[in-house]
């Protein structure tokens, strides 16, 4: 089967290729605002919001007169932002997310740019369109031996500036081998995941894996580092445009605040490599041990808006967690049922199905009310899911393989008949 894959290398990059990686990126969120910008002035006057392509054409006259940079960087990079905007708007209109923001420098997701076109590996190289060939610090022999073997294709590289650190991360068309059919014998083939916050998961057959929680181990030296960045020195220059008169405002910071930034931006891509590292191996682990895998479909979003469970909401990455689980599957011939957003995992009884009221965080067992049952709420929980995922496979909405129960990206739906008899090898 051919899938999408993303092999990440970290950069090398000498003086030269540091200030093209620098310029590149600049030039992608120069252009993801300036674009917004006018999407902004046509909803304003009532017109339609432009696309990527207006927005090309009207950026190809305008930087002739007022970027002349733009013969620096690759047309790959503002083009790509473009087309970045254009699916930010579409996800506004469609009601999965916000209106598009401007992007800052500071941000870590606003440092990135992708580039498209003519993009080569070598054992110790990358080269990349208009920035040439940058080191790697690793070697990329893996990917470089299925591009040679004609089982990989690159589609395009996104350049990304992690504190002082520069990545590319190159998607590619992989061919990767069909998983062999997994057998499911019993029960016990079936396994319930229930994340949580006292450990970031129970399965059904009683295992519990903790999370590292690495921005809570962090959190009192993250706290010394920001307010050492707030005290300090930073000030405002006003310069006046040499073409309209205009004035400007630019704020200059002080190599103080410059290294006391970088230290923060440090510590923060150090939490995140440990949730990273963490969730790939327990997604990995899972994929490969059991043949069907059953979770909710939790509101991660709308959960994390709890003011005082935000943080240790966002801290163990349940959202990552799900992304990783529905390709991972994919890859190893796993089933990934998905259980609906109205599925009483943690107030029904897994023993006889009866459904209590809802249980506050604080209460950690759950009491049956009508057998008598007393058990881990989480382990109750995960064998509710167990439950779900035996009844899926054996009636009319069994799951086929693949992320989504069903295929269906909603969670929910009807597999066609005898999608559960195929996933339990009948």
């Amino acid at each position: 089967m051919r899938v999408r894959q993303a092999f990440r290398f970290e950069l090398d990059p000498n003086r030269e290729a540091r200030i093209a990686l620098a310029k590149h990126v600049g030039a992608a969120r120069f252009a993801y605002n300036w674009g917004l910008t006018r999407c902004l002035e046509a909803q304003a006057r009532g017109e339609q919001i432009p696309s990527a392509v207006d927005l090309h054409k009207d950026w190809n006259e305008w930087k002739r007169k007022h970027a002349p940079w733009w013969v620096e960087v690759s047309k790959c990079a503002p083009q790509e932002a473009f087309r970045d905007l254009e699916r930010a708007v579409r996800n506004w209109r469609e009601g999965r997310a916000g209106f598009p923001r401007f992007k800052r420098k500071k941000a870590l997701a606003d440092n990135k740019a992708r580039l498209t076109g003519s993009i080569r590996v070598t054992p110790r190289h990358v080269q990349l369109p208009r920035i040439g060939k940058v080191r790697t610090k690793e070697r990329t022999d893996q990917l470089l031996e299925l591009l040679q073997s004609g089982k990989a294709r690159i589609l395009s590289a996104t350049i990304s500036r992690e504190a002082d650190r520069w990545f590319v991360s190159l998607t590619c068309e992989v061919e990767r081998p069909d998983p062999e059919p997994r057998e499911v014998r019993g029960p016990e083939d079936v396994v319930g995941i229930d994340v949580g916050l006292e450990a970031f998961a129970v399965l059904s057959d009683g295992a519990r894996m903790e999370a590292p929680k690495p921005l809570e181990r962090a959190l009192r030296l993250l706290k010394r580092r920001s307010r050492q960045l707030s005290r300090k020195q930073k000030r405002t220059v006003v310069e006046q445009d040499p073409e309209t008169g205009e004035e400007r405002r630019r704020t200059v910071f002080s190599r103080n605040y410059e290294k006391a930034a970088l230290r923060l931006a440090r510590l923060h891509r150090r939490a995140r490599n440990i949730r990273r590292d963490f969730l790939h191996k327990v997604a990995t682990e899972l994929a490969k041990a059991k043949p069907v895998l059953v979770v909710e479909d939790l509101n991660v979003r709308g959960l994390a808006r709890n003011g005082s469970l935000s943080r240790t909401i966002q801290d163990v990455g349940w959202g990552a967690f799900r992304r990783m689980l529905e390709y991972k599957c994919a890859w190893y011939g796993a089933v990934l049922l998905i259980a609906p957003r109205d599925f009483p995992s943690t107030k029904r009884c897994s023993r006889c199905g009866w459904v209590g009221p809802a249980l506050p965080l604080s209460q950690r067992v759950f009491h049956c009310g009508a057998c008598g049952l007393e058990v881990d709420r989480d382990l109750n929980a995960a064998l509710n899911l167990r439950n779900y995922g035996l009844a899926a496979l054996k009636g009319p909405t069994g799951s086929s393989p693949g992320s989504d129960a069903c295929g269906d990206p909603s969670g929910g739906g009807t597999a066609p008949p005898g999608a559960g008899l195929r996933a339990m090898g009948r």
